[in-house]
C-alpha cells in the first residue's frame, strides 16, 4: 500500500476527482511539453457530465491557458473502460499535428492513474494490504495501528500529519465564521454558522450533536465554494473527520499527539479501502466517500478513546457496512446536495460506531475487509446513472 500522505491531500475544492486530479494532470502534461503553446484537452464520461459544476474546465484551463491555446471537448456519452473518469491531453503543433498524447484517469481522492497500470504515486511503503493483516500484526507485536503507520512511513509523518490537522482546524474555524450563499444555480445558503449558534442553546446532549453537525458543515461548505481543505478520503467527503476530531479536541482536551495518532489511523483505514476497492464516487458510489470517511473518523474517535485495535476495527467496519449501497447522485453535478448534509450525518454515525464498539470486546462475525469487498462490488452493480454523473437519484428532472 501507498503512503497515507497519497490519501491525504491538501487543496481547494470542490472535487478531488473532478477538480484537484485533472489540474494535476495538466500539470504533468505541461511539464511534458514545455514548449507547447496548443494544447486539446478530451473528458470523457462522469467527467464531462458534471464537469462544468465541478470546475474541471476552470482548474485545466488556469494550468494550461498562461502557456498556449486550449481546446477542451466534453465527450459525455463516452466511457473509456478502465475508469469513468477518462481524460485525454494532446499538444498540437502549428499544423494540428500531434506531437503527444495521453490519456489518464482520475480515479479518487485526487489520484491519477494511466490504463493498466499503478497509480501515477510514490512506490508501497507498507508491506501488508489487508487490514486482517495489520490486525494481527498488531497483536503479535503489542503494537497499535498508528505504531504500525510510524514504522512504516517514519517519525517524519507526523510532521506532515500536523500540517493536515492546522489545514483540517482551519477550514472549520473559517465555516463556522462564515455566512451566505454557496456558488452555484441550486443558490443554496450556508448553514454552518447557524447550527453552531443554535447548538449552545441546547442541553449537553443536543448540544453535542448539534456542534458535530455545523463542524461537518463548515468544511464541507468551505469544500463547495472551493476553499482549501483536505481529502479525507475526498473532497466531496472532507467534513466527516474534521468535524469527529474537531468536537473530540475542543470538547475532550485530547492533546495534538493523540489527534494525530487518530489521524493516522484514521489514515490507514482509508488506505485499505483505496488500494482494495476505491475511494472514486464515479466508480463505487458514495459508499466509497462518505461511506469511507464514516469508517475513518469511526475509528479516529475510537484511536482516541483507547480502543484496542479489534475495537478500531470493528468501529470502522461499522461506518462502512452501514452505507454500503449509498448512489452519488449530485444535483446539478455540484458537491452541494445531497454531498453536504451527507458529511454531518456520517459525523454523527462515526461517532456512533464507536460508543457501540466500545460497549463489546472488538469480537464480531463480518470483518472491515470483507465489508470493503462488498462495497466493491456492490458499487460495480450500480448503474453509472447513480455514480456521480448527475443523471439519476435525486439528480433526476430536479429542474
Amino acid at each position: 500500500m501507498k503512503s497515507i500522505r497519497e490519501l491525504y491531500r491538501i487543496g481547494t475544492g470542490p472535487s478531488s476527482s473532478h477538480t484537484m486530479a485533472p489540474r494535476r494532470a495538466a500539470e504533468i502534461f505541461q511539464r511534458r511539453n514545455i514548449d507547447c503553446t496548443r494544447f486539446r484537452v478530451t473528458l470523457y464520461g462522469s467527467l464531462a457530465l458534471t464537469g462544468k459544476g465541478h470546475l474541471t474546465d476552470v482548474a485545466i484551463l488556469d494550468t494550461l491557458k498562461p502557456h498556449g491555446e486550449v481546446e477542451l471537448v466534453w465527450e459525455s456519452t463516452v466511457f473509456l473502460p478502465y475508469h469513468p473518469n477518462g481524460m485525454r491531453f494532446q499538444a498540437l503543433d502549428d499544423n494540428d499535428n500531434i506531437i503527444d498524447d495521453w490519456t489518464v484517469y482520475s480515479v479518487g481522492g485526487g489520484a491519477l492513474a494511466e490504463e493498466n497500470s499503478a497509480p501515477i504515486e510514490n512506490a508501497d511503503v507498507y508491506p501488508h494490504k489487508k487490514l486482517t493483516d495489520i490486525l494481527m500484526w498488531c497483536r503479535d507485536n503489542g503494537r497499535t495501528f498508528w505504531e504500525y503507520v510510524e514504522l512504516h512511513e517514519g517519525k517524519e509523518i507526523w510532521i506532515f500529519l500536523a500540517k493536515v490537522w492546522r489545514v483540517m482546524r482551519e477550514a472549520v474555524e473559517r465555516g463556522i465564521e462564515t455566512d451566505g450563499v454557496i456558488p452555484g444555480p441550486l443558490n443554496l445558503a450556508r448553514r454552518a454558522m447557524r447550527y453552531n449558534v443554535r447548538a449552545s442553546g441546547y442541553k449537553q446532549s443536543l448540544q453535542s450533536r448539534g456542534l458535530i453537525f455545523s463542524y461537518a458543515l463548515a468544511v464541507s461548505e468551505e469544500n463547495a465554494c472551493g476553499g482549501r481543505i483536505v481529502t479525507a478520503p475526498t473532497c466531496g467527503s472532507s467534513g466527516v473527520i474534521p468535524a469527529v476530531l474537531y468536537h473530540l479536541w475542543k470538547t475532550r482536551e485530547f492533546s495534538e499527539t493523540r489527534v494525530l495518532r487518530a489521524l493516522a489511523t484514521a489514515g490507514l483505514i482509508g488506505n485499505v479501502v483505496k488500494h482494495n476497492a476505491s475511494i472514486s464516487g464515479a466508480e463505487v458510489g458514495c459508499q466509497g466517500e462518505v461511506g469511507v470517511a464514516c469508517a475513518m473518523a469511526a475509528a479516529a474517535a475510537n484511536q482516541l478513546f483507547g480502543g484496542t485495535p479489534a475495537q478500531i476495527e470493528y468501529a470502522a467496519e461499522m461506518g462502512l457496512e452501514h452505507h454500503l449501497g449509498m448512489t452519488c447522485d449530485p444535483i446539478c453535478g455540484l458537491v452541494q446536495i445531497p454531498c453536504i448534509e451527507r458529511n454531518a450525518y456520517a459525523a454523527a454515525r462515526a461517532l456512533d460506531a464507536n460508543l457501540y464498539s466500545m460497549y463489546t470486546d472488538g469480537h464480531h462475525r463480518v470483518s472491515f475487509d470483507r465489508v470493503v469487498e462488498v462495497m466493491k462490488q456492490t458499487g460495480h452493480d450500480l448503474p453509472s446513472i447513480y455514480k456521480e454523473t448527475g443523471e439519476g437519484g435525486l439528480a433526476k428532472d430536479f429542474f
